[in-house]
């Protein structure tokens, strides 16, 4: 959903009605995670995507009616054949969607949401996506909750429901996760009569990178292309400036080693170090190796990373220390330019999180999207609110 953030603070902000549609469970191949959102307002506007093109029209049709209804629906997408006009997926994966309906009647805290994400304040969205029907007691599907770390808001019915809800949800969005969970009737996690979606929205990932040099430019647009916070740091005023670096959220002036150890590094941190200049890297990368960031990569020959190795033992850094930098930067593309060389850097990001062999597609076999979510060695962004990288 944060991907058509912009477009849905629009229309709700108009006061327009509008069917979301979310991925709320995926299995094979599925081409989108779930989290992954796409909205249909009352012009019959679309904003982004559920299964990249596979089921849209399906979608969109169940949009209006759900538009007018006001009834929320949960409906299964699996494998089309080779009809021509066949709804469902090509690549052989299975998904489910849920569908509802936002407007400020229905959905008063729908603007809270929105604020919070925006603002990159920790929240997560709960929803009954299915639940059996006696005599309409809840919990009934649609039955909305926020989440945060020490608040919520809404109610999902029945207290042990609610109790046991609540606490999966903080757990989940300290961890960044959005799955989909099951329950009895007051919240027994040995049942599975309720179906819950659970869709975590945690502050962006970090991404520190240090030289400003043309290829800390790069570098900084494609982790913002990627969803990263970009943090451009050097020692030299002259060349740190936000001109240089207008895709950056920040750009900081410090010597990069005093910089870093004064601010919070958690497991989602990417940190790239371009400085390739010993005064700079290794005091830097020393304090890098120490911390929780999960992708610590540095630029260099393979010379230079030698030298730099041995300065680093020097320190007193372990093997396994040292064992944790990727270094010369970035997957073997061949890339030249600054450009080719912040998309190897993305790569192996994106191989980190997912735990790809960064072999050319055809030359492999079998599934192509891992629906269990890869090794998740390195945070990705996204990878809570369903994503597409």
């Amino acid at each position: 959903m944060r991907d058509i953030l912009t477009t849905l603070a629009t229309w709700w902000n108009a006061e327009q009605p509008l069917a979301l549609a979310t991925v709320v469970d995926v299995r094979k191949s599925a081409p989108r995670q779930a989290g992954a959102a796409m909205a249909v307002s009352r012009d019959g506007e679309v904003a982004g995507s559920v299964s990249g093109g596979c089921v849209e029209g399906a979608v969109y049709q169940l949009a209006q009616q759900v538009l007018d209804t006001g009834v929320p629906e949960l409906v299964h997408y699996g494998y089309s054949d080779d009809e021509a006009f066949a709804v469902g997926l090509t690549c052989g994966g299975e998904l489910d969607v849920f569908v509802e309906r936002v407007d400020h009647t229905a959905m008063p805290w729908f603007g809270r949401l929105i604020a919070d994400i925006a603002d990159e304040s920790p929240v997560a969205i709960v929803k009954v996506i299915d639940a059996p029907a006696e005599d309409d007691e809840p919990p009934v599907r649609g039955a909305t909750l926020l989440v945060g770390h020490d608040w919520s808001q809404g109610s999902l019915g029945p207290e042990g429901l609610q109790v046991a809800v609540v606490d999966d949800a903080r757990g989940m969005l300290q961890q960044g996760r959005t799955s989909e969970r099951r329950y009895g009737r007051h919240g027994e996690r040995r049942l599975d009569d309720v179906r819950v979606f659970i869709s975590s929205f945690a502050p962006r990932p970090r991404m520190f990178v240090f030289g400003a040099i043309d290829y800390a430019a790069a570098v900084a647009r494609v982790g913002h292309f990627l969803g990263y916070h970009v943090t451009v740091c050097d020692a030299r005023a002259t060349f740190a400036t936000s001109k240089r670096f207008p895709d950056a959220d920040e750009v900081i002036v410090d010597w990069p080693h005093r910089y870093l150890d004064r601010v919070v590094i958690d497991e989602r941190a990417a940190i790239c170090v371009l400085t390739h200049d010993p005064k700079f890297d290794v005091p830097l990368l020393e304090v890098a190796l120490r911390s929780d960031a999960s992708y610590i990569g540095a630029m260099g020959s393979r010379r230079t990373h030698d030298e730099r190795l041995a300065r680093l033992r020097e320190r007193g850094l372990t093997d396994g220390e040292l064992a944790r930098l990727r270094s010369p930067i970035g997957l073997d593309l061949g890339a030249r330019t600054p450009e080719e060389t912040a998309v190897s850097v993305a790569a192996e990001l994106i191989q980190c999180r997912w735990g790809g062999s960064g072999r050319p597609l055809s030359d492999t076999s079998g599934r192509i999207h891992d629906v269990r979510g890869g090794v998740a060695r390195a945070a990705m962004p996204g990878a809570g609110d369903g994503a597409a990288v």
